[in-house]
């Protein structure tokens, strides 16, 4: 039989940690680790940074356990945390979000490849990594909440401090110019123009 925290809601477990039960924290971070450096790695497009906030976030739910709503969302409250870890990260650095070189993302840890994949799909989301990296931290932010990390727009609103048409609107504008990118990229005489 599947111990008790198995069977437990990410919103159940938080509130044991709120209440004190602070072995719960580990099963929530099993459970979100990986996504949670995933979004991290891609917004910051520094792997040693997303490991370092990553840590950052789970200590401060634990630090700030108590402002856990009753009737929020796990997954939005973790967001918004690490969003703020984030902002952080960068105003203490100095630095916003760069470009990354696409062959260092072979090491990112959300990359499932599958032995039968296709070439073309390779060279495809190698294409949209390098895409995204190229957005603007804001609209990278909003695609990866929104579309990448699945979260519903009324959750991606509450962490955006936005109502849900906006969040919808922004991730909409996001998305044309990811595309965009996208499609410059696609086109080699295109892409030199990039440069």
């Amino acid at each position: 039989m599947a111990a008790a925290s198995e069977l437990r809601s990410d919103h159940a477990l938080m509130l044991a940690v709120r209440d004190g039960e602070l072995d719960a924290l580990g099963e929530l971070f099993e459970r979100h680790h990986r996504p949670l450096f995933g979004f991290l790695y891609k917004l910051t497009s520094d792997r040693s940074a997303a490991e370092d906030i990553t840590q950052v976030v789970f200590q401060r739910m634990l630090k700030y356990r108590h402002t856990y709503r009753d009737d929020g969302s796990f997954t939005a409250w973790m967001y918004h945390l690490a969003r703020r870890c984030a902002a952080d990260h960068f105003r203490r650095s100095s630095q916003a979000p760069h470009a990354t070189d696409p062959a260092g993302l072979a090491e990112h840890a959300d990359d499932r490849p599958h032995a039968g994949q296709h070439a073309a799909s390779r060279d495809d989301h190698a294409l949209l990594r390098t895409a995204l990296s190229r957005l603007e931290h804001d609209d990278r932010e909003v695609l990866l909440l929104a579309r990448f990390q699945e979260l519903s727009f009324a959750e991606v609103a509450d962490i955006l401090g936005c109502s849900v048409g906006a969040a919808k609107v922004r991730a909409h504008r996001a998305l044309h110019a990811l595309r965009d990118i996208y499609f410059r990229l696609q086109n080699p005489s295109r892409a030199s123009s990039l440069e």
